[in-house]
């Protein structure tokens, strides 16, 4: 359990629910595991801050030597605020945004995820150093919404166009120093071992690379019964697939790799309140209904992901024992929020067996460091941001985003002139 109750029940009583609940121990850990990948030419650990960008968790990683992955100029203008040398940023983007220029001109990295991105990148600054994401042709995913690589995803360059990346390389003089390949959240150790190896063969055709960037996906099981990727089955692959390069061509590659949801998905829960229990008699279900909702997680309800919850009560004069089925659902007037869908049928409600609860009790969602503060339908029916809190190593309780007032939610909206309407 990587957040004890004590700690849960700790962060409710002084800051409310719901709210996100992190830990630095948790942090650490994964953050340990990902340094020991494999790599027998170097390796550099870029953090996929886009699943949790919060910059207390981008210090706390990036403090151990974790490099940034940035999915927008807008991400890497945070990391920048939030202390990390523009350096040690590289940006991977489905919109290179105009402001990119001046990211490069203070050290940001990127990588062109498309031609169009290759030829402005190439009209602003020729002669640069650049590296290009490849869409190898294989993908991987526990669904389709997961998998960003193979014929049926726009992310990077299709491998068939490598003459078109030269051709516009040579235009422009750019130098292509690093290969990008990133496919999906998926833990099949033969599907990695595929993909660095159609990777390496991509590598071939550019002479001046001497970096691969994996990308990131590592799954993690949130379930007890879903796999966890092993970065160590997947690096010895890998490193072995690296050597054998080495060998063949001369060509010692640095490794980079872009973890995300492995950091900081297992750091992280949600700590909400049961605010009402409601029933649809015999033939139906009973409900929890939480005081969160898809405004502070969206991934059951966008993939009909698993969370594995539990169930903390309050009062210990009301103690109740045994178990009952209940559907989870949130508090978004909206069908579709519920926390306990079918496994990636996101559209078929599913009961889940819980200990019983009162309400007032709260329910912890595990797992929910990562793509849960960070994307969510965020002010739908205006409900405003939740704070997030940070177990410490020594188990004091730290706020590192306050709860947003409600007053903000309509702070940039401008009132029409009078007479208007």
């Amino acid at each position: 359990m990587a957040v004890p109750d004590e700690a849960c029940v700790g962060a409710a009583e002084l800051h409310g629910t719901p709210l996100y609940l992190y830990s630095a121990a948790e942090l650490d850990a994964a953050a340990t595991e990902t340094l020991d990948f494999p790599a027998p030419f170097g390796l550099t650990v870029r953090y996929a801050m886009k699943a949790c960008p919060n910059a207390t968790v981008i210090m706390l990683l990036t403090g151990r030597g974790l490099h940034i992955d940035a999915s927008s100029s807008y991400e890497a203008a945070r990391a920048i605020a939030a202390g990390v040398s523009p350096r040690k940023i590289c940006i991977s983007a489905q919109e290179l945004h105009p402001d990119f220029t001046e990211l490069v001109e203070v050290g940001v990295h990127l990588n062109a995820c498309s031609l169009r991105q290759l030829e402005r990148i190439g009209a602003h600054f020729p002669g640069m150093s650049v590296g290009v994401r490849i869409n190898p042709g294989l993908g991987s995913g526990g669904i389709g919404r997961t998998n960003v690589g193979g014929p049926d995803a726009s992310f990077g360059i299709w491998h068939e166009e490598i003459d078109e990346i030269k051709r516009v390389a040579s235009k422009n003089k750019l130098k292509i120093v690093r290969i990008h390949t990133h496919i999906g959240s998926g833990s099949d150790p033969e599907v990695w071992t595929r993909v660095s190896a159609m990777s390496l063969d991509i590598c071939r055709h550019f002479p001046d690379v001497a970096v691969l960037n994996l990308g990131g996906g590592y799954k993690v099981a949130r379930m007890p019964d879903e796999d966890s990727t092993s970065l160590q089955t997947i690096g010895a692959a890998v490193k072995q697939k690296l050597e054998a390069f080495a060998k063949e061509t001369g060509r010692k590659l640095h490794l980079e790799i872009e973890p995300g949801m492995f950091l900081v998905a297992r750091a992280g829960v949600l700590v909400s309140s049961v605010q009402d229990i409601v029933s649809t008699g015999a033939d139906g279900h009973q409900f929890l209904k939480l005081d969160t909702g898809m405004t502070e997680m969206i991934r059951p309800q966008m993939y009909g992901a698993q969370h594995s919850m539990r169930v903390i009560q309050r009062d210990p004069r009301n103690k109740l024992e045994g178990e009952l089925p209940y559907v989870v659902v949130g508090h978004c007037c909206e069908s579709g929020d519920i926390f306990t869908p079918k496994p990636k049928e996101p559209d078929v409600v599913a009961e889940r067996v819980l200990p019983k609860a009162s309400v007032g009790d709260l329910l912890i969602v595990e797992a929910a460091g990562a793509y849960c503060a960070s994307m969510s339908a965020k002010h739908y029916n205006s409900y405003p941001e939740a704070p997030e809190v940070l177990l410490g190593h020594g188990g004091d309780l730290y706020l590192i985003r306050a709860r947003q007032p409600v007053e903000q939610l309509w702070e940039n909206e401008i009132a029409l002139p009078d007479g208007v309407i």
